[in-house]
């Protein structure tokens, strides 16, 4: 059993070089809903140097909301501002002489994408037209994942450690009471359930089983480097090694 853990960079947020050193793969903001070109160039340096999978964050037009607004978009725009995004960190991975390994969506494009089977294919073509060797993050069981499948890329399924979860398996809405876990150590405890077991506790009391593969492990917060440090001691504690997805 191994696990990838996963943090959301380029944001704006001071952890981005520390968080490094404790994750194994990195979503990058580009510059959408966070992020510019020099951040993108310090994060990539940064991921390189610790041996970290490199991976695009793309999102919605939605810079003054940090792409947490939904959006009803065509699918032919979704397409063209995803390989825009995407093109954009590629183009510096390569010049940094690294690898780009993989695409996870951000935000509402995200949540939405989860749910929005048109949506997901809609994504799922993009990175299919830019490289069909990336492999594709999506919320573990959901949609995402089987417009993966469709399109001919490798799914990777994603928890979340600090994310509270609906009975079928989705994401609480961060507008609804129970959508962040804060306590650290029910989060911990969320993960490990996840890790090992591969189920997680809905918000209603229910078992949820979920095919955990990679874990998102949020960059903002004020306690994020201390949960990120505090989740890889738990999983190593665990015998559980932390490695990128091949």
């Amino acid at each position: 059993m191994t696990i990838d853990l996963n943090a959301d960079l380029g944001e704006g947020c001071e952890n981005d070089e520390a968080l490094l050193a404790l994750v194994s793969s990195a979503n990058i903001a580009c510059g959408w809903h966070a992020g510019d070109a020099k951040t993108m160039q310090q994060c990539v340096r940064w991921a390189l140097a610790n041996g970290v999978a490199i991976g695009a964050h793309p999102s919605f037009p939605d810079r003054e909301n940090f792409g947490r607004s939904e959006m009803n978009l065509p699918a032919d725009e979704v397409i063209a501002g995803t390989l825009y995004q995407i093109g954009a960190l590629a183009a510096i991975v390569k010049a940094e002489g690294g690898t780009l390994a993989h695409v996870k969506p951000h935000g509402a494009l995200y949540n939405q994408a989860a749910r929005d089977p048109a949506l997901a294919d809609a994504l799922c073509e993009a990175v299919r037209r830019f490289d069909p060797s990336l492999k594709f993050f999506g919320l573990a069981g959901s949609g995402m994942i089987a417009a993966a499948r469709r399109a001919g890329l490798k799914p990777v399924e994603e928890v979340f450690a600090d994310r509270g979860y609906n009975p079928d398996g989705s994401l609480v809405s961060r507008k609804l009471p129970g959508a962040l876990i804060e306590d650290d150590a029910q989060a911990i405890a969320q993960t490990i359930s996840l890790v090992r077991d591969h189920r997680v506790t809905a918000v209603d009391g229910s078992t949820v089983a979920v095919n955990a593969q990679t874990v998102c492990l949020h960059g903002d917060g004020a306690h994020a480097l201390q949960f990120a440090k505090n989740i890889r001691e738990r999983l190593t504690g665990e015998g559980i090694p932390i490695r990128a997805m091949s």
